[in-house]
């Protein structure tokens, strides 16, 4: 797993390629999102684009991470979620809880509005 890091009106773009797993790649996973955290002050996109799986942990780690950004007054939003992802997300439900967009300027627009 690997993640890149770019800004993007005021909003950080985390794209992240590969599998997120039990084991390393989560801890990789949660350490990134962590830093993004800790060392930025906007709303938060996460492109996932290039990531392929994502297991429970990883699931784990995203719904962790958003109740996080929340409680700073922070948005966190998904870019792009893999058709086998976003098919979890709804199995799941997380659909209904985090923002998915197909559109990485609307991703921004939202990311970065007021929380409400």
């Amino acid at each position: 797993m690997h993640t890149k890091r770019e800004v993007e009106q005021g909003v950080t773009i985390l794209k992240v390629s590969g599998q997120v797993t039990l084991g390393e790649s989560a801890k990789q996973f949660a350490a990134a999102l962590q830093d993004v955290l800790d060392e930025s002050r906007g709303g938060v996109v996460i492109d996932l684009a290039d990531i392929n799986y994502v297991d429970s942990t990883g699931i784990g780690e995203l719904v962790g991470y958003l109740q996080k950004f929340t409680r700073s007054g922070r948005k966190l939003v998904l870019l792009q979620p893999h058709q086998r992802i976003e098919a979890l997300l709804k199995l799941t439900r997380l659909d209904t809880v985090f923002p998915i967009f197909r559109e990485r300027q609307e991703a921004i627009l939202h990311a970065g509005a007021p929380v409400s």
